[in-house]
């Protein structure tokens, strides 16, 4: 069986400010964030309300509910009132006076970089694939059926994703082969912390998925926190908190018998942080990073984002001691990834001569398990 984790980054459409610098879209993400914090509050206060009025100014939305990256959701009362000639005011008192919210607009993703998110997984020809930063189930389904068949590979037999925390869609799904069908879901979204908040971001869902021989596969693919718009306590402490919870998802899992159980995906931090210290140090899961057939192609590093190298690996497949001992090969797949612009790390598809066209800023990490 080969079962692989890749973050596809979106495959049809992705959060506009995406395609800005790192300095503008870390601004609208912060932004939104923001805004929809403060509208959840009971009661605004007055520098709540000059909050809001800066907030919505900073995403241009002080003469609109469109803005160039973001708009505002209103589905009963009213948030803001923009009077001729006058500064915009906010005219709702606490979240009992509205409903609504700040979201994303999307764009669509540049159609080379579809298809070539297509010959990546088509290339990787996993059984199983795990997939982080996926829209929506249809989205995933729609991707497998036409654009994996249009680079001449062979759809997935099941596909899916549950729609997770995230509202910019940004979910994490399976797909799998004939052979393997998924036999059993169970989500984790309302997971929550001693603080009431939600613990994942968008999900940790548990596929049990049933090989050839009749074994069960649990796969509990995953997306940490980011650390984008910066890497701030609260951002750590996220994660730490996904990191405790998902060791304790897997060691249910192995208390209740399960032998074969594999994590994996974007956990947005690196194997040295203490945020994933819970899962990498405290738990007997393998990563296949120390494999001994571990194969990182024709560039060294061990990162798994951007060009590579060893501070960016961010993404991990993680064995159960009993799937570790079986592993027959594992390594990268860059393919699909930008190699850099004059003297490329790696070989990349012959399409791919600008950042746009890549498949994701991410590289594929695999493994052949004999089961």
């Amino acid at each position: 069986m080969k079962i692989a984790a890749f973050n596809v980054e979106n495959l049809f459409d992705r959060p506009k400010a995406f395609n800005e610098s790192n300095t503008i879209s870390r601004e609208v993400i912060n932004g939104v964030s923001e805004l929809n914090t403060i509208f959840e509050q009971a009661t605004y206060s007055a520098s709540d309300k000059r909050r809001i009025k800066t907030l919505l100014k900073s995403l241009g939305m002080e003469k609109s509910d469109q803005g160039k990256f973001a708009i505002l959701r209103k589905i009963r009362g009213r948030i803001v009132k923009r009077p001729r000639q006058k500064p915009i005011e906010v005219v709702a008192n606490g979240r009992a006076d509205w409903i609504g919210w700040v979201e994303l607009k999307t764009a669509p993703v540049n159609e080379r970089a579809v298809l070539n998110t297509g010959r990546v997984i088509k290339d990787v020809d996993a059984d199983v694939l795990a997939v982080i930063e996926a829209e929506d189930r249809v989205s995933l389904e729609k991707f497998s059926d036409i654009i994996i068949k249009k680079v001449n590979g062979k759809p997935y037999d099941q596909v899916m994703l549950i729609d997770g925390n995230d509202r910019r869609g940004i979910d994490v799904g399976v797909m799998t082969k004939k052979p393997y069908p998924i036999q059993s879901i169970k989500s984790h979204i309302y997971d929550k912390a001693s603080d009431g908040k939600t613990i994942f971001s968008r999900d940790c869902p548990e596929y049990g998925i049933t090989t050839p021989s009749g074994e069960t596969i649990v796969v509990i693919p995953n997306h940490f926190k980011s650390k984008y718009g910066g890497n701030n306590a609260q951002s750590r402490n996220k994660r730490l908190s996904q990191s405790k919870r998902t060791k304790e998802i897997y060691e249910e899992l192995i208390a209740k018998g399960y032998e074969n159980v594999i994590v994996l995906g974007d956990l947005n931090d690196t194997p040295d942080s203490n945020e994933l210290e819970p899962l990498l140090q405290n738990t007997d899961l393998k990563d296949v990073g120390e494999h001994p057939t571990f194969d990182t192609g024709e560039f060294e590093g061990v990162g798994t984002y951007a060009l590579g190298n060893d501070s960016k690996k961010i993404d991990y497949l993680l064995l159960s001691p009993n799937l570790f001992s079986k592993v027959t090969s594992c390594g990268l797949f860059r393919k699909g990834a930008w190699a850099g612009k004059r003297r490329k790390k790696w070989t990349t598809y012959e399409n791919i001569t600008k950042p746009i066209h890549v498949a994701s800023d991410h590289h594929v990490i695999w493994a052949e398990i004999n089961i």
